[in-house]
């Protein structure tokens, strides 16, 4: 247990927009179709890669218990 950096709580929530986004991502993509150009690079590989990369984060934090002790 590390004395800084995000609490348990903040971390469940991180969690949950996380998966919140990824879910609204794939919804997006599903009612509009694959994007073509640019527009594939900035939907899938921005918004994928942060809302997956703090999915990843977050989960090996909470799996190793690297949280605050505030929680």
């Amino acid at each position: 247990m590390s004395k800084y950096g995000p609490s348990k709580k903040e971390l469940r929530f991180r969690l949950a927009f996380s998966v919140a986004g990824l879910l609204l991502l794939c919804a997006a993509l599903a009612y509009r179709g694959m994007p073509q150009g640019v527009a594939m690079f900035e939907t899938i590989g921005i918004a994928g890669a942060f809302f997956g990369g703090t999915l990843i984060w977050t989960l090996k934090k909470l799996v190793r218990k690297e949280y605050s002790d505030a929680s």
